[in-house]
């Protein structure tokens, strides 16, 4: 079996640790002989060290509970911490989680959670500093972000319907390129940056250097802000995970065509698909749907 075809059965596996597919990958970065591509591959094994490396679908918006202890033994236990109870400067931060850790590690949580949530807790100087200030005559004695499980398995699958988009890509421009001798570039450099930023960072803006096949576009930020919520809020979802692929990835292809021709296709697409699933997704996606349809040329 060819490294590509090797590597897409494992995407579609959902049985393969994603630790294996990734490892895959990387020897076909090299045999590619792109930086980006293995760059991409190496943090996900290994993990992020900045904030500023991370792809969106890393970052989500989470809640945030806590135990409260009262006077006279007084106790509230696993309360909901409104977060306009903290300074919004504090906000962001606190609501946020920042998936910085190894593949493998996300993979782990999943399999050892049994309540479908894991915690991320607070530092202790936050909690202390804000304890009093969020039930009145109670103090904050533990707060933590609150991760859903079905979050996590979402980045998982993302993942992998990144890497098959990315190598059915590869093998539509050589069926070989997996198997490519060292420093033989099967596929132009260039060819493999559009097909990377596309299928797996989604930003393609300003990729295109003589091609006449890449149609050059510039991605306005403020709509890619927009798309990269959507995608964390419908990634939080609890639904199951065949209907959350489809809708994330008619999202993804909308952020990637924005600005050219081919975004109403894509727009057409998505809402077909959304209207199948309002019930589940009609409280999420409504907020978006007057910028998007803005945005319909």
């Amino acid at each position: 079996m060819s490294l590509l075809r090797d590597i897409q059965s494992s995407a579609v596996d959902a049985n393969e640790p994603i630790s294996t597919l990734l490892r895959k990958c990387k020897i076909l970065a090299v045999r590619l002989g792109n930086y980006e591509f293995k760059s991409w591959v190496d943090f996900e094994l290994n993990g992020y060290t900045s904030v500023d490396d991370m792809p969106e679908y890393r970052i989500m918006s989470v809640s945030c509970k806590g135990h409260f202890s009262g006077g006279f033994g007084a106790a509230i236990n696993n309360a909901e911490i409104p977060s306009n109870c903290i300074p919004k400067e504090y906000r962001e931060n606190l609501y946020t989680t920042y998936m910085r850790q190894p593949i493998s590690s996300l993979e782990s949580l999943i399999k050892e959670s049994k309540s479908g949530t894991v915690q991320e807790p607070w530092p202790a100087n936050v909690t202390v500093h804000f304890g009093r200030k969020i039930y009145q005559g109670y103090n904050c004695m533990e707060a933590w972000k609150v991760i859903p499980i079905n979050a996590l398995v979402g980045v998982i699958d993302m993942i992998r319907n990144r890497v098959l988009n990315f190598v059915l890509e590869i093998e539509s421009e050589d069926p070989q390129a997996g198997d490519a001798p060292l420093n033989s570039q099967p596929v132009a450099d260039e060819k493999v940056q559009q097909i990377f930023h596309t299928h797996i960072s989604g930003n393609v803006q300003n990729l295109a250097t003589g091609s006449n096949h890449v149609k050059q576009h510039a991605i306005n930020n403020e709509q890619n802000d927009m798309f990269n919520e959507l995608l964390r809020a419908l990634i939080a979802i609890n639904d199951s995970e065949q209907s959350k692929a489809q809708i994330v990835d008619s999202v993804e292809e909308m952020r990637n065509t924005q600005g050219t021709t081919g975004f109403r296709g894509s727009y057409n697409n998505f809402m077909s698909i959304f209207s199948d699933h309002i019930q589940v997704y009609g409280p999420i996606v409504a907020p978006f749907l007057p910028a998007l349809a803005a945005i319909v040329p």
